[in-house]
């Protein structure tokens, strides 16, 4: 630095960085210097010189400063190099150029434009042309004086700011003049950034210049006319256009999205509607026609509806015919040889109970003793991905090579409506601005009470202490070890004192918090706001607060809501770090749901929150499980008895079989859970919620129809007990058979589902189902014959030593039996009833199509918590306040050589860069958010550490004695620059060079000399191997995303985008963001769903097919009936607001099983019966075994279901409670109103085998008049 020398007037020599110029002179005379030299220090900006006033001719430069001049102002051409600049000042221009070289250096046009202005400003020997001097300041003690002055712009300043105003600045996801013009770029324009460059505020220029803009001469002054290149021109040098993505112009046109589909409408109207509704009223035409006609003909021929025209083997009708077929010959033998064996083992079990129950019982504790060896899943992530889907995979890629995403603790802060909002007046002009309540001081003072709170927390973790410093991200350790806190109070240092600063006089405040914050709002990374109060924005964790991260309800002042974000450092397997970080979290929820405050309204989340309510709302819906469960049980055990008369009330209850049968249930359900836990398979909450239940339908079922048939059956001549429940096994189990299997099929099937929560219950469940059968053949049926020998010796039920004095009742039929033969199967099968009732089965069929496709997808996350949960007033409050979404990553796999041009060109987004790089593609995208869901250009560490490895740029240094890493903000002469200013040093990184300083960009924190350093923002985001780069992530934002269509669509969206730059790239790139292992299923649930229930019903068909002897068209009415009762399903979901995901789509698969009871055993009961026409077949079917599917299934489960809609879990009140409520409705009307009136239309014929074999069984006994088929 020149000393001062008397008689000699100083002014700063550096603009700025967000500075730009300097100083103004007057056109006094013909053209002389305004300045020459340095005179000293500027006392009120750290490290900026003044320069020494001097109105004379310009000098020559020294021959040292030659090559100085060539590199910093190669735009120009001063001839003779009599200059108004010496060697000093030349230095000193350079390292202000530092900053602006960093950000704008990318697009070289634009960084030129800034360079040539300030070399002109600096040492022109023109200055007195365009600036004049209005004021001069003596400097300290010495007699020199700082002028103080105008500056006239030349009159294409727009043009350099049209140069650099699309200029991106990668580390931060924003545009370069968000950094350096004092507010945000969409803010920015010519004149503001021109005049904050020279403000003095802006801590790099140490005294203010009033800038003029003019296109030709205006007060005395001639404006610069030095030419200015465009960003779309190459330079003299060789360097290329800038980047599109720096560069709109070089764009061509902007990406247009696709205009979103077009509703398929027809006459404006829904497609789907209009053609069901066409259908319908088709078939409504065609059916009555039909029936009307069917009954003219009987009419004419004097038939009754059970006249010869409904006559199953009146040649007629529908599978008539007069000889029995091979298949009906084929499934008579089935049928006979399973009646045969059930009918033996049935014998057995009665004559052997003890046998037949310990070895049942030894079984049953074998397989639940593997109970021991039980996991429960409660990982959302386990539950909800496959490890083989793609999001699991890629989710376990990035944290392998990254580490997990970090866990989060958020509050967000609103005021009460009394608190009001506040006005501020600028002191030095312009509008008022109002501050919304949350943003008033005494509010801003206490949200920093509740933080500073948060941020003293201590918690105890194996007997240790755990503070958040122990545990939170810090991204400049361990230079700097304060915790990442996204939080407004973080512009102001998460200080009181610093929220309390002001400057001002004795009258007036010119600066406080309002300015200070109206400033850091639009430039955050800054580290001295242009106001008087010059206090940083930057946090104390060494990066900046963007605003839409910290602030909710709008941008700025408006905003209606804080947000604090403390990002917790996540680990793959360490359990002990992990541990702490949750018991941190523990004692941050137990501190929030205490914390009060009159002014303001705090909703909050940590990371471990939804697990935590999750595993609450499972233990508090335990209670109405149980209650749930004892009303079924009480009323199994209460329904099985048919009670003669009072006085045999005790005798005739089975009360104690009803438990034995209960017990089996459960018994099967942890027989299932047993075995697979030997084989290691954890479970899932769902298993532990719907099997019970299911098992329970289906074995109830079971139990009230061997139960039942016994208690209608009359026992043969000289036939034992034992031979009678034999027969009765004989009779009903083939019939069980038909179910159990079906469904175990059906179940087993479904688990080919690659959804984890399917796949598991559909294992659990067919095993269930199975086990449930064969142990009520068995151990049930030696328990049913035990409990008649009780009942026919007059014991009491459960005091069984008790004995009644002998004397029997007449046996009478069942109210309930009574019922359906009497009334309810003769009405529901009248002639005037069947058309009505197919007519209204149709209808709800037809109108269920229309809206099957109009089923929400997805699960709002709501849903998930308890009515009372804390975490619910969260979840509104993050979609009614947040601005931005869920950062994604897009992922470069292992491979790419970086250190080739070709592999660099591929990925970066700066000049020489592909049109369809990585960073272009998306930043491409982010143009058209609002399609793509992708916020902002993308981080990109390739792009920074071009910028950060300059040669003009101080951050690349390293000591000449050790070669060890020089960071910029040290003054030490042995610190050299990485690279020269030699053709090949200005030209990228390539090859050992690319390697052999990357570990010291990754490593250097960034500061005021140097704001590339890459270590804050990419140590996470490269991994270095010893070849190479090896993976490595650009990361961005999606688009606000308030509910599940949203996620969907921005999972879907960056697919689509990265398989784009896949395909450029030739190599493998995904994107990864924290909540698409969780939404990935929706991408394809319709698929899912659809090959799950169509595998589901094409079990069910093939076993019926086969069980219910060969007969195909049996079979498929079942498979028909259980169809419509699914579709109708889906119409129940769109009614009742129910969406598709993994939960319904397991209640979905349940209810294809459950449906199977319903149907399969009316089905069979029709296919048996000997009656002559399919009327009287389907009344014999629905009253004999429909009265057992009502009491069974249908009673035992209305019951329970009820119970559960008083459950405080949203999940059970509209998954459990709505589906299972409809199910068991839909199943129970198809079942016992639809299916019997459709097999009296359609149903199989009479197999006239077993018409045959049946009354040659029975011919000449007293059997025949008593058979119920």
């Amino acid at each position: 630095m020149n000393e001062c020398r008397p008689g000699h007037d100083c002014t700063m020599n550096e603009p700025g960085v967000g500075c730009v110029l300097l100083l103004c002179c007057p056109q006094v005379e013909a053209q002389h210097c305004v300045w020459y030299g340095e005179c000293g220090d500027s006392p009120t900006v750290t490290g900026k010189k003044y320069n020494c006033n001097y109105t004379g001719p310009p000098k020559p430069l020294p021959s040292e400063g030659a090559e100085l001049l060539d590199e910093l102002c190669p735009g120009l051409n001063y001839g003779d190099r009599y200059l108004c600049c010496d060697v000093n000042q030349l230095r000193t221009l350079k390292g202000s150029l530092q900053l602006p070289l960093q950000f704008l250096s990318r697009c070289p046009a634009c960084f030129l434009n800034l360079m040539n202005l300030f070399c002109e400003l600096t040492c022109s020997p023109r200055q007195s042309l365009f600036m004049n001097a209005t004021k001069l300041q003596p400097y300290q003690d010495v007699a020199v004086e700082v002028p103080l002055g105008d500056l006239s712009v030349w009159g294409p300043s727009a043009a350099m700011y049209n140069a650099c105003k699309d200029v991106q600045a990668p580390s931060t996801n924003v545009q370069a003049l968000s950094l350096l013009c004092g507010k945000v770029a969409s803010l920015c324009n010519a004149t503001n950034w021109i005049q904050y460059m020279f403000n003095i505020n802006n801590g790099q220029s140490p005294f203010d210049i009033t800038p003029i803009f003019s296109d030709g001469p205006t007060a005395g002054f001639t404006p610069m006319d030095n030419q200015t290149w465009a960003c779309s021109d190459s330079l003299e040098d060789g360097s290329g256009p800038c980047s599109c993505q720096d560069c709109t112009p070089v764009c061509g046109p902007a990406p247009v999205p696709p205009a979103p589909p077009a509703p398929w409408t027809i006459l404006g109207l829904d497609a789907m509607v209009v053609i069901m509704w066409v259908s319908y009223m088709a078939f409504l035409l065609v059916f009555v026609g039909g029936v009307l006609s069917a009954w003219c003909y009987r009419r004419r021929r004097i038939m009754s509806e059970y006249g010869p025209i409904l006559d199953s083997n009146n040649p007629m009708s529908l599978n008539g015919g007069t000889d029995a077929t091979c298949c009906e010959r084929l499934g008579e033998r089935f049928e006979g040889t399973l009646r045969r064996l059930f009918t033996a083992w049935g014998s057995f079990c009665v004559r052997q109970p003890a046998l037949v129950v310990l070895t049942t019982v030894a079984l049953v504790a074998a397989a639940s003793a593997g109970l021991v060896y039980m996991r429960v899943t409660t990982d959302p992530v386990d539950l909800w991905a496959a490890d083989s889907s793609r999001a699991r995979q890629e989710k376990d890629y990035f944290d392998r090579h990254f580490g997990p995403f970090f866990r989060t603790e958020q509050m967000i802060i609103t005021t009460t409506p009394d608190v009001n909002s506040t006005i501020y007046e600028p002191y030095f002009g312009g509008p008022n601005v109002t501050f919304g309540p949350i943003l008033g001081k005494d509010i801003l003072h206490q949200v920093l009470d509740l933080q500073l709170q948060v941020e003293a927390l201590v918690a105890t973790y194996e007997g240790q202490n755990v503070t958040l410093e122990d545990i939170c991200l810090s991204p400049l350790a361990p230079y700097n070890n304060n915790c990442t806190v996204l939080s407004v109070l973080n512009y102001f240092q998460n200080s009181h004192d610093q929220l309390d600063h002001q400057v001002g006089d004795f009258f007036y405040v010119w600066d406080d918090y309002h300015s200070h914050f109206l400033y850091c709002v639009s430039a955050p990374a800054s580290l001295n706001d242009t106001t008087h109060l010059h206090d940083p924005c930057m946090g104390t964790f060494g990066g900046p607060v963007f605003p839409w991260l910290a602030l909710g309800g709008y941008n700025g002042n408006n905003a209606t809501a804080l947000v604090i974000t403390f990002p917790v450092i996540n680990y793959l397997n360490d359990k002990t770090r992990v541990g702490k970080a949750k018991a941190w979290e523990e004692e941050f929820i137990r501190f929030m749901k205490s914390y009060t405050n009159s002014n303001l309204t705090v909703s909050f989340s940590s990371e471990r929150s939804i697990e935590d309510e999750i595993n609450r709302e499972s233990e508090n819906d335990v209670s109405t499980i149980v209650v749930s469960y004892v009303i079924m049980f009480v009323y199994i055990s209460l329904a099985l008895g048919h009670i003669q008369s009072f006085r045999r009330l005790l005798v005739d209850s089975k009360v104690s079989l009803g438990i034995a049968g209960i017990l089996i249930v459960l018994s099967s359900v942890a027989c299932s859970l047993g075995i697979f836990s030997y084989a290691g398979v954890p479970l899932t909450l769902i298993v532990i919620e719907v099997i019970p239940f299911l098992v329970l339908a289906v074995g109830v079922d079971n139990i009230f129809i061997i139960v039942q048939t016994l208690q209608r059956d009359e026992r043969m001549p000289q036939e034992e007990l034992h031979q009678q429940i034999g027969r009765i096994l004989g009779d009903v189990a083939p019939s069980m058979l038909l179910s159990s299997v079906s469904e175990t099929v059906a179940f087993f099937l479904g688990a080919l589902s690659n959804m984890p929560a399917v796949r598991t219950f559909s294992l659990f469940a067919g095993l269930a189902v199975l086990i449930d059968f064969l142990l009520q053949i068995s151990c049930f049926v030696s328990l049913l014959g035990l409990d008649a020998k009780r009942q026919e010796n007059n014991r009491l039920d459960i005091l069984c030593c008790v004995k009644l004095a002998d004397g029997q009742e007449a046996k009478t039929d069942g109210l309930l039996f009574r019922f359906f033969k009497k009334l309810y199967a003769p009405f529901i099968l009248q002639e005037w009833v069947r058309p009505i009732v197919v007519a209204v089965f149709v209808g709800m069929l037809s109108f269920s199509v229309a809206v099957v496709d109009k089923v929400d997808v997805g699960l709002d996350q709501k849903l998930s918590m308890p009515d009372d949960s804390y975490v619910l007033q969260y979840f509104k409050n993050l979609s009614t306040y947040l601005h931005t979404g869920p950062p994604v990553y897009f992922v470069v796999e292992d491979g790419l050589n970086y250190s080739s041009p070709e592999g660099q060109n591929a990925v970066c987004g700066g000049v020489g860069c592909r049109n369809d790089s990585l960073v272009q593609q998306v930043y491409s995208a982010s143009l058209i958010s609002q399609y793509t869901t992708i916020a902002y250009t993308p981080s990109s560490w390739l792009d920074d550490y071009f910028d950060w490895i300059k040669p003009r740029s101080s951050c690349c240094r390293y000591y000449n004695t050790t070669g060890a890493f020089c960071n910029a903000s040290v003054v030490d002469p042995s610190c050299l620059h990485c690279r020269a200013m030699t053709p090949a040093g200005k030209q990228r990184p390539t090859g050992e060079d690319f390697m052999h300083y990357l570990p010291m960009f990754l490593s250097d924190n960034p500061n005021t000399k140097c704001g590339k350093g890459g270590h804050a923002a990419y140590s996470s985001a490269v991994v270095l191997g010893d070849k190479g780069v090896g993976s490595s992530y650009f990361m961005t934002y999606h688009t606000i995303l308030k509910d599940s269509p949203d996620y969907i669509d921005a999972l879907k969206m960056a697919r689509v985008l990265a398989d784009n730059i896949t395909l450029a790239l030739g190599h493998k790139v995904f994107p990864y963001s924290i909540f698409y292992v969780f939404y990935e299923q929706y991408l394809t649930i319709a698929y899912d769903t659809a090959l799950n229930l169509g595998v589901s019903l094409g079990a069910i068909f093939v076993v019926s097919t086969v069980l219910l002897g060969f007969e195909v068209w049996a079979a498929a009415l079942v498979s028909l009936t259980i169809a419509m009762i699914l579709v109708n399903m889906f119409g129940v979901m769109w009614l009742w607001g129910i969406s598709l995901n993994a939960v319904s789509l397991v209640n979905l698969v349940m209810s294809c099983g459950i449906s199977v009871e319903f149907c399969s055993h009316i089905v069979r009961a029709f296919s048996v019966s000997m009656k002559g026409s399919r009327v009287e077949r389907a009344e014999e079917a629905l009253a004999h075994m429909g009265s057992s599917v009502f009491s069974g299934i249908t009673l035992t489960k209305f019951g329970g279901i009820l119970i559960l809609a008083l459950s405080k879990s949203q999940i059970f009140q509209i998954f459990y409670f709505r589906m299972y409520l409809a199910m068991v409705l839909l199943g129970a009307t198809h079942g016992l109103i639809f299916l019997p009136v459709l097999l009296s239309y359609i149903g199989p014929s009479v197999n006239k085998a077993k018409v045959f074999a049946a009354k040659q069984r029975y011919a000449n006994t007293e059997r025949e008049p008593l058979l119920n088929y």
